[in-house]
């Protein structure tokens, strides 16, 4: 036998003795899709609210700090460019 033949065989050998085909890349993915997300640990609608109102604080003070930092630094260059000016 030469070494053409021999991978052939051994590739139908293995398709035979399975029995199965070969599943689709696209419907594994989706399959090992749901099985992760059926693994998830879900939070409660009180940590979900919880979770929510910090993440909008958080959001909420760092809109103002950036919004006065911004103020602030115009300013100052306004009064920069003033002198020289």
């Amino acid at each position: 036998m030469t070494k053409g033949s021999q991978g052939k065989k051994g590739t139908s050998g293995r398709r035979a003795r399975s029995g199965r085909r070969k599943e689709n890349a696209i419907v594994r993915y989706f399959r090992q899709t749901w099985a992760e997300l059926k693994k998830v640990r879900w939070p409660t609608r009180r940590e979900l609210t919880n979770l929510s109102l910090i993440v909008l604080s958080v959001t909420v003070a760092m809109s103002v700090f950036l919004g006065v930092a911004d103020r602030l630094s115009s300013l100052l260059f306004g009064f920069l460019i003033s002198l020289t000016g």
